[in-house]
C-alpha cells in the first residue's frame, strides 16, 4: 500500500475516535470531512502548526514504563500516548492484550484530555454531577475509569497517558502514573 493510501486508511480510521472524543461530529470542521481534514498533507493543504506534546522519545519511554509495569504485575495492557490535540504519538500492547483494552488505553487518555482531570477523578465527579455525568454518557468513547493520566508541564495540559486492559482499572492507572513518573520532570 503506498503513502497516501497508508494515510487516507489511517485518517479514516482515527478522524472519527477522535472528533467523536472531543464531542465534534465525525465529518465536522472547518477542514471539511473528518477524514480529508485529517489527510490535509495529502491533499497537499497547508499543516497547522503542531501541537504541544511530549517529544516522540518520551512518550515511548513513558509508554514502555507503563507497559513494563503492568507486565511486572502480570496484566496484558495496551498503552496510548497523546498529545494536547488528542494526536495519537504512541500506542504499544503487551503480547496478549486484547483489542478492548487497547481501545480502552487510547479512550481513557482521549477522556482524561478533553475533560483536563485524571480518568478516576472523573469518575468519582461523576457519581455526584448529573450535568458531567450526561456529558460523559453521551459519547461512548469517553472513559471514566481508572487509567487515564494528565501530561502536564506546570500548570499547562500537553497531553495524556492512558492505559487499559489489566484486571481491576486501579492497575491500569498505576502503570499509567509509573510511565507519567517516567518522564516527568524532562517534559516541556
Amino acid at each position: 500500500m503506498g503513502k497516501k493510501a497508508s494515510a487516507w486508511v489511517a485518517a479514516c480510521v482515527l478522524a472519527p475516535l477522535v472528533s467523536a472524543s472531543f464531542g465534534q461530529a465525525p465529518n465536522s470542521g472547518a477542514g471539511g470531512s473528518g477524514a480529508a481534514a485529517a489527510t490535509g498533507a495529502v491533499a497537499g493543504s497547508a499543516q497547522p502548526p503542531a501541537a504541544r506534546g511530549p517529544s516522540l522519545k518520551l512518550a515511548l519511554e513513558a509508554a514502555q514504563k507503563a507497559l513494563d509495569t503492568c507486565k511486572g504485575l502480570d496484566q496484558k495492557i495496551g498503552v496510548t500516548v497523546v498529545d494536547s490535540a488528542g494526536v495519537l504519538k504512541v500506542v504499544l500492547a503487551t503480547d496478549g492484550a486484547s483489542t478492548r483494552g487497547v481501545a480502552s488505553s487510547t479512550n481513557k487518555a482521549l477522556t482524561a484530555l478533553a475533560f483536563t482531570t485524571a480518568t478516576s477523578e472523573l469518575g468519582e465527579k461523576i457519581k455526584t454531577d448529573a450535568a458531567l455525568a450526561e456529558k460523559v454518557a453521551a459519547n461512548a468513547n469517553y472513559n471514566s475509569r481508572a487509567g487515564g493520566v494528565l501530561l502536564k508541564v506546570g500548570d499547562d495540559v500537553i497531553g495524556a497517558i492512558g492505559v487499559g486492559g489489566a484486571k481491576g482499572s486501579e492497575k491500569d492507572e498505576a502503570c499509567a502514573v509509573a510511565g507519567l513518573q517516567k518522564i516527568k520532570r524532562r517534559l516541556q
